[in-house]
């Protein structure tokens, strides 16, 4: 594990309880491109540029872990196309930002900084700083994720009203949190005192805020933003600042970062800050934990939650789903396993509570363990997709709420050369263990183990103890059996679980006895 930047000192001794870790502040990028090479991960913060030609040189890595929410600096798509998981710490600075987001709202209203400058230079002119309050103003917030939620909070307290634009927050979510939902980003720009900006930077929100946006603001209104530089066109914002178009402005990030020289450091009306939504002690410190754990999750072969690139499940029920995850992996590893020939459409099915939910990190599971066989390369729930559709497997997917037998279920099936295999499983308990409830055609009911044996066989007298024999014979000790009949004297179906793998002398054996059509060991994990 390699550490570029200073992280919390939690951080790193959570990550030498497993791994080897290195913390080598500093690195020139020429220096990072030699040593990248050694390490299955990597955490930075926002000065290391991860490029596509420091993870082309990063044979061995796995997982890049950055101490914050921001990743402008590691190419995330170079990142995926080598399988590298990438994850941020998306809330470690929250509270932090949105402190800093309620502190300039009343610093640029009070003008608290010009006034304390004034003050220092040995004038005492209270005429010149008068201010305005924001109780009984309204706060218009671009986005309510983490932040804007608790500047809602913070907001509300000092009673101002709030009003939001979220097309991705329920109008239910807004009324319980006592916010008013805005029609249109127009809505805001027009009614709000305090435009407060919480939304990413991306090709869709750079220079979201421009000339027109400022227009329609009032003339008595104030823009904040702790979000990120280039949301505000600044050129468009110190024209609307010196025209008199609105009253005021509180930056914490500009377009380009550090800037230390801007006309709008000129304008009395403006309040800066250097970056600072992140900046405290509290903060730099979750960051660094969650980082940590992040890429130690990732190296241990599990989904972060907070990955970039991976299919993480999110909102309502996403720990519900992650459960699944296990489940579906071993299913596409044993339908592998008992399918001859395996074609190009795998069809997965969530039926009951499962089916009402995001499943994208399940669907991902499945195909993990049917190509796990197949291919070479590592897998993980990075490059699984790629790999996929390299290799022209077509991936449809269904979901009801309908489910007779079970609460949840998952079925699985894939074309073969002899029709279509099918195998199904669901969770089951307060544990929530998993189970596989059907197999080669036949209805069962087994907990998977990692050595298994799965037989067809003819449905008449002693054939259990037929299986049971010859294990016996070869010091292969069973676990659990379950059987799968159809009608009474026809055809039957055994899974078996064994200590350990079955050789391919003991399938040899039990396929020349008799009344025995079919015999498959299985390895799961």
């Amino acid at each position: 594990m390699l550490v570029t930047e200073k992280l919390a000192e939690r951080g790193v001794e959570l990550l030498r309880r497993e791994f080897e870790v290195d913390v080598l502040l500093g690195l020139s990028p020429g220096e990072l491109l030699e040593r990248i090479g050694e390490y299955d991960g990597l955490i930075v913060r926002s000065a290391t540029k991860v490029t596509a030609e420091v993870i082309e040189a990063a044979g061995r890595l796995k997982a890049i872990g950055r101490a914050g929410i921001g990743v402008d600096n590691i190419d995330i798509e170079a990142a995926t196309k080598r399988g590298v998981l990438v994850a941020n710490a998306p809330e470690s600075n929250t509270v932090a930002a949105a402190e800093h987001t309620l502190g300039l709202m009343l610093a640029v209203a009070r003008r608290i900084p010009a006034a304390d400058a004034s003050l220092r230079r040995g004038e005492w002119n209270r005429a010149a700083f008068k201010g305005v309050e924001v109780a009984e103003k309204t706060l218009g917030l671009v986005g309510l994720g983490h932040v804007g939620s608790i500047v809602a909070r913070g907001a509300l307290g000092m009673g101002m009203r709030v009003l939001a634009y979220d097309p991705y927050v329920s109008e239910e979510r807004m009324r319980s949190m006592n916010v008013e939902r805005a029609g249109s980003l127009e809505e805001i720009f027009e009614e709000a005192d305090f435009v407060s900006l919480h939304v990413p930077r991306t090709p869709q929100t750079t220079g979201m805020v421009g000339e027109e946006e400022l227009a329609r603001m009032k003339p008595t209104a104030y823009l904040i933003n702790v979000a990120r530089g280039g949301i505000v066109d600044e050129t468009a914002l110190y024209n609307a600042l010196k025209q008199g178009e609105i009253a005021g402005a509180a930056l914490d990030v500009f377009a380009e970062e550090p800037t230390t020289d801007s006309p709008l450091f000129a304008l009395p009306n403006v309040v800066v800050t250097p970056h600072l939504g992140a900046s405290t002690a509290e903060a730099q410190d979750r960051a660094g934990v969650t980082a940590a754990e992040q890429v130690a999750a990732a190296l241990r072969g599990e989904v972060p939650i907070h990955a970039i690139n991976a299919p993480v499940p999110a909102g309502e029920g996403a720990e519900f789903v992650s459960q699944f995850a296990g489940l579906c992996e071993t299913l596409g590893r044993l339908l592998y396993q008992l399918t001859d020939r395996p074609g190009s459409r795998l069809k997965i099915e969530y039926r009951g509570e499962i089916g009402a939910y995001d499943t994208r990190l399940l669907d991902v599971s499945v195909q993990k363990g049917l190509l796990s066989r197949m291919v070479h390369e590592p897998l993980n729930y990075v490059n699984t997709p790629i790999l996929a559709k390299e290799r022209g497997l077509k991936v449809e997917t269904s979901k009801t709420s309908e489910s007779s037998d079970y609460t949840n279920l998952v079925v699985v099936r894939i074309e073969s050369n002899g029709g279509e295999s099918v195998v199904s499983g669901t969770l089951t308990g307060p544990r929530m263990q998993p189970r596989l409830v059907e197999a080669l055609g036949y209805t069962l009911d087994i907990v998977p183990e990692r050595h298994m044996l799965f037989i067809r066989n003819e449905d008449v007298p002693g054939m259990i103890g037929k299986v049971g024999t010859i294990l016996g014979e070869h010091g292969i000790n069973i676990g659990n059996m379950a059987v799968g009949r159809g009608e009474p004297g026809s055809r039957a179906a055994m899974a078996v679980t064994v200590d350990e793998p079955v050789p391919p002398e003991v399938v040899e054996s039990l396929l020349n006895i008799p009344g025995f059509n079919d015999a498959r060991a299985v390895t799961l994990y």
